[in-house]
């Protein structure tokens, strides 16, 4: 006799609201508690008095709401308002979580970046803040919404009220405009960002052209590049082939390399050696989804679309069609298509039990039984070795332990808990490493210089915040992107037997360390290097063109000291103190 009764009570306890009023308090503690970031922007803006700001505050508020309704009116039906109402409050939890830790935006790019992570990157920004964060933000008002009884009227009547909130919507949209028009037209047009903070806009609309493709043309066919292309010989032979290796890094910025003048000794190792630092190279992109295949496309920058590059060939495409062997080594979540046409390794193929602990392989395993690959081969090879470099927030577990030379450091993937200091710590023991395993490359280079002449290019895909501005690792929209993050380091090393057969005029190479360059000079200064000939490289942008002495062909030039060296002497790196 009791149970009926208790039942009933807890049903008198149950919330109930209409459709109407669910949309609208899941649409008002949307706008209010998850755009954080958004809400800071809005605050700074210039107004004419305290009291203004608040009403262009409440103004912007009930914008928001307004638009949020709309949407969720048109497509939050019966069968599908509470799922989606989770599945939002989840994901907007997520999103606001790393745009208030991190200070980043979210855009196309950031968008491809999740879904073409791998869960080793995926798993480091698990942390019990986040974990946290969703508890309270995410799991907690997704059940508050679940138990709420939603209220629906009949089909007509709510087909009338939906209508009805649809006009309230653009009354409050239109209203805004026309009270709040210069306050509007200043906010958009100073702020160009600010669509890419609003939660959950912007994550709902990149993420749902990314899932229907509209980043990804289909039926496209292989657009061939350079299919002309050959190697022509070079003006002094030496009977050697060529072997070039091009590092690719990651998340390096050119400030914290003491090559281009930081005022900590991050390249010990480079230092000693006769490396040449072109100090002011700038990215294509803020991600490794945008730069790499940025990096290898023979368009630039300005003639880059990521969705097009996947249907063209690059740079390795046309190595091959001169003849050139091209292998592809990587260490990090891969190649973005760059090197899905050429030979390719994954860190399982080569990876040693030394250079592994738990689930990180470090940089210098890409080295293992790379010389038994080119005695396989026959002819020119250039080498791609893609690092896991200096990628965060992890950048604790980014070197061995015998590099933390720099302390304290930070062990946590929460950067916002760690101090400056450490942070910085971190990463610039990141950067320690990789000079270390930059002059082990050297190193195999010159182990092989009995059958060939040897190169190194180094150059890293996108740059990395620190906490600068309150803006933390990378994938800022390029327009509002810091220094920080599209400052790269790109350098050079040859042989000896390189410099000679190339001609190489050292004082011409050493003018161009402080040139502006960019991702744009990489595959061309490649092509240039390895003497292919094609009618897609263009001289202008090979970092190499204007500095080569022509000699006659045949001709054996001897020279008192390697051209490098001559490099090292005339431009000596500015390093610490």
């Amino acid at each position: 006799m009791n149970t009926p009764l208790r039942v009933s009570r807890l049903k008198g306890l149950q919330l109930t609201l209409s459709s109407g009023q669910f949309r609208l308090l899941l649409c008002a503690v949307l706008a209010l508690f998850y755009n954080g970031p958004l809400w800071q922007l809005i605050s700074a803006q210039p107004a004419s008095s305290q009291i203004a700001g608040w009403l262009f505050m409440a103004a912007f508020f009930s914008f928001m709401v307004a638009v949020l309704q709309f949407c969720l009116t048109l497509v939050g039906f019966r069968q599908v308002l509470k799922p989606l109402a989770i599945f939002i409050l989840f994901s907007a939890s997520a999103v606001s979580y790393f745009m208030h830790s991190y200070g980043i935006l979210v855009d196309r790019s950031m968008v491809q970046n999740l879904f073409e992570t791998d869960t080793a990157e995926a798993s480091e920004l698990l942390n019990a803040g986040l974990i946290l964060h969703l508890l309270l933000t995410g799991v907690l008002p997704a059940l508050l919404a679940m138990s709420i009884r939603i209220r629906y009227r009949p089909v007509f009547a709510e087909l009338r009220g939906r209508a009805a909130a649809l006009f309230l919507c653009l009354m409050v949209i239109g209203a805004n405009g026309v009270l709040f028009y210069k306050d509007y037209s200043s906010l958009f047009r100073n702020n160009r960002q600010i669509r890419n903070l609003a939660v959950p806009s912007n994550y709902l609309y990149y993420g749902t052209r990314y899932l229907m493709g509209a980043y990804d043309p289909v039926n496209v066919p292989l657009q061939q590049l350079g299919k002309d292309a050959r190697q022509v010989a070079d003006p002094i032979e030496d009977g050697k082939r060529k072997l070039l290796v091009l590092v690719v890094g990651e998340t390096a910025r050119a400030m914290n390399f003491g090559l281009n003048g930081y005022a900590r000794d991050t390249n010990p190792q480079l230092n000693a050696l006769p490396v040449v630092s072109f100090q002011e190279a700038a990215s294509c992109g803020t991600s490794t989804a945008e730069s790499l295949p940025c990096m290898f496309s023979l368009n630039g920058r300005d003639g880059y679309d990521k969705a097009a590059e996947r249907h063209r060939e690059n740079l390795l495409d046309v190595l091959q069609h001169a003849g050139v062997k091209v292998l592809w080594r990587d260490n990090n979540s891969g190649c973005k298509g760059v090197c899905d046409r050429v030979e390719s390794q994954e860190t399982a193929v080569f990876e040693l039990p030394e250079f592994c602990v738990a689930q990180e392989c470090y940089d210098e395993g890409m080295l293992n039984a790379l010389d038994d690959y080119l005695e396989s081969t026959t002819g020119d090879a250039v080498i791609v070795l893609h690092q896991k470099g200096s990628h965060g927030p992890a950048y604790y577990l980014r070197y061995p332990q015998q590099f933390e030379t720099f302390t304290p450091v930070c062990r946590s993937t929460q950067l916002q808990s760690c101090s400056e200091t450490e942070i910085r710590n971190a990463y610039d023991n990141s950067i320690l490493y990789t000079d270390y395993f930059l002059s082990r490359v050297i190193g195999f280079l010159k182990s092989e210089q009995q059958g060939y002449d040897t190169a190194m290019l180094y150059m890293s895909d996108h740059g990395e915040s620190l906490g600068e501005g309150n803006i933390y690792l990378h994938g800022m929209p390029y327009m509002f992107a810091p220094q920080e993050q599209t400052h790269v380091p790109f350098m050079a090393w040859l042989s000896d037997g390189m410099q000679q057969r190339t001609g190489l005029d050292s004082r011409c190479l050493g003018a161009k360390r402080t040139q502006a360059l960019s991702h744009d000079n990489l595959a061309h200064s490649v092509l240039g290097l390895m003497g292919v000939a094609t009618s897609v490289y263009q001289p202008g942008l090979d970092i190499f063109d204007g500095c080569r002495q022509p000699l006659p062909r045949g001709t054996v030039q001897q020279q008192t000291e390697p051209v490098m060296d001559q490099l090292q002497e005339q431009h000596p790196s500015q390093g610490p103190a």
